[in-house]
């Protein structure tokens, strides 16, 4: 079968997703010194850029599976180059034509297991709600105030299960009125989505919308950014609008309620790390700080490259599902600012950055001078 698609496909596909916009881009460049790829190999955006407007894009080529969809070229761009949407476009050809580099390979296995069991993992779905056993976490019913999605990290990785936890012991505390669907959720589809595999994303946004509306839920509170910003963002295309608050945002209004209390100290320097999807795209940069400095005895520091200038941790853009070889994670350089501060904590709240920057504690072997946190897991220790 012909892997290249042909010059005509190329355009039409891109026209389609909004890749007009390319025609606007006046190859400034600025994309190019603003992308994270830059600070550990050569990498050109503009390049692709230059090429998808003559629909001359290699699609086997493994550049246009590079892009973390930071939002950092989208954010400089004088000329509203739509660079997200068209990079995912010319995903969708590979992915039709099958075209996978080895280091996208991946997402094959993560397809089929979306598809059969609703997660990334290859994990059975019966065991999602699994992490909450022996908690005080109840089964949603129609009238709680609201649905507690952890998303699929949560629910099955070993080292994201005590975010999930903390959560649970933090809503509790709160008093809450809360309860999780468990084997009736699927994976949001954000990042498979980003991979190109939009009928597959489609499939498990109208599956968790029809559970959604069935159980009667109309405020969800999730930990994922990504999750965040595909129910807040992406789903209401489909003609629904559920009310979506990120865990850091709820800790915020929590605690400036009175209906969490602070009682211990906590006193370490912590640096925290503004996630792509909770930051750039979304705005979320003062709720986690907020709540951060309301804790006794913890130092909060800032990094380089903070808040809207935030280093992408590497995992957005369906490439958390990617192999990356040591050298080029953006990960292993955003511990070294960490380390670089002074801070004897990171924390974040985004599991894919907490994933990311766990395998790098090990890369650079700093595991006994840094500590990675979510901030509920700090909130967590000082209730």
């Amino acid at each position: 079968m012909e892997t290249v698609a042909p010059y005509k496909e190329i355009i039409e596909v891109i026209k389609a997703n909004g890749g007009d916009a390319f025609k606007l881009c006046f190859q400034c460049g600025l994309c190019d010194t603003v992308c994270p790829w830059n600070r550990v190999r050569s990498f050109s955006m503009r390049k692709i850029v230059r090429e998808a407007t003559f629909g001359l894009t290699d699609i086997e080529s493994e550049d246009i599976w590079r892009c973390t969809t930071c939002g950092r070229c989208p954010q400089k761009c004088p000329r509203d180059v739509r660079q997200i949407e068209s990079g995912v476009a010319l995903r969708r050809i590979a992915t039709e034509y099958g075209v996978f580099p080895k280091s996208v390979r991946p997402i094959r296995t993560i397809s089929g297991s979306l598809v059969g069991e609703g997660n990334p993992f290859s994990e059975e779905r019966q065991n999602r709600a699994k992490w909450a056993e022996g908690l005080a976490v109840n089964t949603f019913t129609e009238g709680m105030d609201i649905l507690y999605f952890p998303g699929c990290y949560l629910s099955y990785d070993p080292r994201l299960k005590k975010v999930a936890k903390a959560t649970a012991k933090i809503l509790n505390s709160a008093g809450v009125d809360f309860g999780i669907l468990g084997e009736k959720e699927n994976c949001c589809g954000e990042s498979i989505r980003k991979t190109g595999d939009e009928e597959l994303f489609k499939r498990l946004a109208r599956e968790n919308i029809k559970t959604f509306i069935d159980n009667g839920v109309k405020k969800i509170l999730v930990s994922s950014p990504h999750c965040y910003h595909t129910f807040k963002n992406e789903y209401p295309q489909f003609m629904v609008n559920f009310e979506v608050i990120h865990i850091s945002q709820y800790l915020s209004q929590l605690i400036n309620d009175g209906r969490l209390q602070i009682t211990k100290e906590y006193g370490k320097k912590v640096a925290y790390h503004d996630p792509c999807y909770l930051g750039r795209h979304n705005g979320i940069y003062d709720e986690p700080r907020s709540v951060l400095k309301k804790i006794p005895g913890l130092e909060l520091m800032e990094m380089p490259d903070a808040r809207v200038d935030s280093l992408c941790c590497g995992g957005g853009g369906g490439r958390i599902w990617m192999e990356t070889p040591k050298g080029e994670r953006f990960s292993d350089l955003r511990l070294e600012q960490a380390v670089g501060v002074g801070a004897e904590v990171l924390s974040t709240s985004c599991p894919y950055c907490i994933a990311n920057f766990e395998d790098s504690r090990l890369t650079l072997n700093v595991v006994e001078t840094l500590e990675v946190k979510d901030i509920t897991e700090i909130i967590a220790e000082v209730i």
